[in-house]
C-alpha cells in the first residue's frame, strides 16, 4: 500500500483525470475473455484458501518452458519476486545498468545492498554492450538486467547476453534477468534464456502475466531458476497464500490463449510502426526499441500538457536514474487511441 504521493510508476488512473492511458505498457487488447471467465468462476471458491503451491499453474508453466515445476516459483506480481530475490540472497554488492525499472534499486536498498550503477549511453541508444563485462567481478554478488529494458525498450543482444551469463558463472555472480516484456517482441519465446539454463547456473529469470495478458489488476508473476536450494530459501520468506485463487485461475486460462497472443503481436507490430512514423514526422526523437512501448526524448513539459489539456496520461521518465525532464515513455495502444494521441501532439507541436 502506498501511503504517500511518490508512487513513481505508470497506470495511476485513479488520481488523475484520464481519458486515455498511455503510461502503462499493458496489452492494448485488454484481458482475454477466457481469463475474465476464469476469474469470475473462481469466485465460487473464495471461501477456501488458495493453493499455497500454485501446483496446477506451475505444471502448465513448466510444460510451456520445458522445465520442471520445481524450477518455478509464483508470486503476487513480478515486483514481489524482485523483493523476494533480494531478501533471499541478501547481496552486499550489486551491479545495475541504468536507466531501468526502479523496483530493482528499491529491492536491493531494502536489504542494505551497495549498488553500483552502470550508465547506459544515450549516444548508443542505451544498448547493453560488452563494456559491462569488466564491471562484473567476484565482488559482484548480483547483476540485474532487463530485456527488453524498461523504459528504453532495448533488448540485450543474444551474443552479449551469452557472454554476460558466462562472466557471471566465472565470478559466482547471481543474475536476475527480467524477461517480463520479452513475449511482446517478435519471436520472444525463442529469445528466452530459460531453455538454456544450466543446473548449476545462478540465474533467476523473471516473468509476468501483467503485460501480455492485460492482467495488471490481478497481480501474477513467476520466476524460473534451476537452483532449487535458492528457490526453497526464497519460498521460506514469502508470505503464505501470496497468490490468490483468482490470480491462479487467470494464469491457467491465459496460457491457453494462443490466438490472443498472435493477434496481440500483429497489432503491436503494426501500431508501433504507425507511431514511429507519426512521431518522427513531428520532429520528436524516438528510440525504436523492441517492446510494446516507445521512449521519447527532448519533450520537456509534454507529460503535464497532455494530461492537463487532453486527459492523456503518458509516463514521465524524469525519475529514472540517468534520464531527465525531457524524457517520456508511451505505450502502443489501439489504432483509434494512437490516432488521438498523434492528433493531440500535432496540435501541441503546431502541425494541426
Amino acid at each position: 500500500m502506498v501511503l504517500t504521493n511518490d508512487y513513481g510508476h505508470g497506470g495511476d488512473v485513479y488520481h488523475n483525470r484520464v481519458t486515455l492511458d498511455f503510461s502503462a505498457n499493458v496489452n492494448p487488447l485488454g484481458t482475454p475473455k477466457a481469463v475474465k471467465r476464469a476469474v469470475a468462476q473462481s469466485a465460487e471458491k473464495l471461501a477456501a484458501y488458495p493453493d499455497p503451491y500454485c501446483a496446477p499453474l506451475r505444471e502448465k508453466l513448466a510444460a510451456v518452458h520445458g522445465v520442471q515445476p520445481e524450477d518455478i516459483v509464483c508470486g503476487n506480481g513480478a515486483a514481489e519476486l524482485i523483493f523476494q530475490f533480494a531478501a533471499a540472497l541478501r547481496p552486499k554488492r550489486a551491479l545495475l545498468p541504468v536507466p531501468s525499472f526502479s523496483e530493482y534499486d528499491a529491492a536491493l536498498a531494502s536489504v542494505g545492498c551497495e549498488t553500483a550503477y552502470f550508465p547506459l549511453a544515450r549516444e548508443t541508444g542505451f544498448a547493453v554492450t560488452e563494456d559491462l563485462l569488466a564491471h562484473i567481478t567476484p565482488e559482484t554478488d548480483a547483476l540485474v538486467l532487463c530485456t527488453p529494458n524498461n523504459p528504453t525498450g532495448r533488448s540485450v543482444a543474444p551474443e552479449v547476453l551469452k557472454k554476460i551469463r558466462a562472466r557471471c558463472r566465472e565470478t559466482g555472480t547471481w543474475l536476475l534477468l527480467d524477461e517480463c516484456f520479452l513475449d511482446l517482441t517478435d519471436a520472444g519465446a525463442e529469445k528466452s534464456v530459460i531453455p538454456a539454463l544450466g543446473a548449476d547456473e545462478r540465474c533467476f529469470v523473471l516473468r509476468a502475466f501483467t503485460k501480455l495478458y492485460g492482467m495488471a489488476g490481478v497481480r501474477l508473476g513467476y520466476a524460473v531458476c534451476r537452483d532449487r536450494a535458492f528457490l526453497s530459501a526464497l519460498c521460506r520468506i514469502a508470505q503464505p497464500w501470496n497468490v490468490s485463487a483468482p490470480a491462479q485461475a487467470a494464469g491457467e486460462a491465459a496460457l491457453d490463449c494462443r490466438d490472443f497472443v498472435a493477434e496481440t503481436l500483429s497489432l503491436i507490430a503494426e501500431e508501433k510502426a504507425y507511431l514511429l512514423r507519426s512521431l518522427r514526422a513531428l520532429g520528436i526523437d524516438v528510440l525504436p526499441g523492441d517492446a510494446n512501448f516507445l521512449m521519447l526524448s527532448g519533450v520537456p513539459g509534454l507529460y503535464d500538457r497532455l494530461l492537463r489539456d487532453y486527459g492523456i496520461l503518458i509516463r514521465s521518465c524524469a525519475n529514472y536514474r540517468g534520464l531527465g525532464e525531457g524524457d517520456a515513455r508511451i505505450a502502443v495502444r489501439t489504432h483509434a487511441e494512437n490516432e488521438r494521441l498523434i492528433a493531440a501532439l500535432r496540435e501541441i507541436y503546431g502541425h494541426a
